[in-house]
């Protein structure tokens, strides 16, 4: 697919894109929040070196949803906290994870080094077809939601994968292909990549896909917007909502205001949901203190020194 020239990519800075979504936060709409539930953030740097940004709700154990929010080309997870931040106010049941993809060359930007979730090669749709390690992020995103799964019992059905620009390629990429049938898949300023490998797994033809684009993109060219909606419906999705704004490679404040209806709409509030969490008493020092960073109770645990003490202060803070 034709992704757009190699000096427009180049041009799609992290600093850009931090001023663009910046913008959003300004917007009246969303700064007035819905909810009064705080929520914690949690930075953690895997074995790559790669960074992990978590926004969780507070307490925990109100955590009905998840959403999975992966970046564009050349940036990182602190790239879109400012969005994830916007949109938990409007979901505080739901938790947002930003991963971080790998540093490699990348093809199209002359071999320069930078996060990107696969190789781009080049702008024609042969070339395209490549997306060389494409197949790891998408095993690294699958990672995230069978942790959570596995870790707080949270359903497949509560879960939705989103992203921006390759992102949000990843994302329809990996979530219509899940072994599991997700909530959704939420795409900004993306694309179908690897569409000769792509399948909709038996079972997820009815989830609902939201792909919001700009007409005047100059990167990821709406046209191929429009040729993405054509391509997955074709392979079976019965629920591909593609709409345009009059933007360019950046996301417009009526758009997020869509992805945001799309995702209450997918995950609305259902404490029927709510994950379960381990027992304090049979969890580790080493996991007390996580689940202590993830309530924001680190001050109430300066001078703890005793396993008993930290599970009384994790125990406690999920009782309010």
């Amino acid at each position: 697919m034709i992704l757009g020239s190699s000096s427009l990519w180049s041009r799609c800075s992290l600093t850009t894109r931090r001023r663009q979504f910046f913008l959003l936060l300004s917007l009246p709409t969303f700064c007035r929040s819905l909810a009064s539930m705080s929520y914690s953030t949690e930075r953690t740097v895997s074995a790559d070196g790669t960074t992990t940004i978590s926004l969780t709700p507070i307490p925990e154990t109100k955590q009905s949803a998840l959403v999975v929010l992966a970046h564009g080309l050349g940036d990182s997870a602190d790239g879109l906290e400012d969005v994830a931040q916007v949109l938990i106010k409007q979901l505080p049941y739901a938790k947002f994870i930003l991963p971080t993809a790998p540093t490699q060359p990348v093809t199209l930007n002359g071999g320069m080094r930078m996060n990107s979730w696969y190789d781009i090669v080049g702008l024609d749709e042969r070339s395209n077809e490549s997306c060389v390690r494409i197949e790891e992020s998408r095993q690294k995103v699958t990672e995230i939601l069978n942790r959570e799964h596995e870790e707080n019992k949270l359903p497949y059905s509560r879960m939705v994968l989103a992203g921006f620009s390759q992102g949000g390629a990843l994302s329809l990429y990996t979530g219509l292909q899940m072994p599991e049938k997700l909530a959704g898949v939420c795409v900004l300023s993306g694309y179908l990549p690897h569409a000769a490998q792509f399948k909709i797994t038996s079972g997820s033809e009815d989830v609902p896909v939201f792909h919001g684009h700009g007409t005047q993109d100059p990167v990821v060219p709406y046209r191929m917007a429009e040729k993405s909606q054509q391509a997955v419906t074709a392979k079976g999705c019965k629920s591909y909502t593609l709409k345009s704004y009059a933007v360019g490679h950046s996301i417009h404040p009526d758009e997020l205001k869509d992805a945001t209806e799309f995702l209450r709409n997918v995950l609305p509030d259902d404490d029927s949901f709510c994950i379960q969490l381990k027992d304090p008493s049979e969890m580790s020092i080493k996991e007390l203190k996580a689940a202590i960073r993830k309530a924001g109770l680190q001050h109430k645990a300066v001078g703890l020194m005793e396993k008993h003490e930290f599970v009384k202060l994790v125990q406690e803070s999920r009782n309010k």
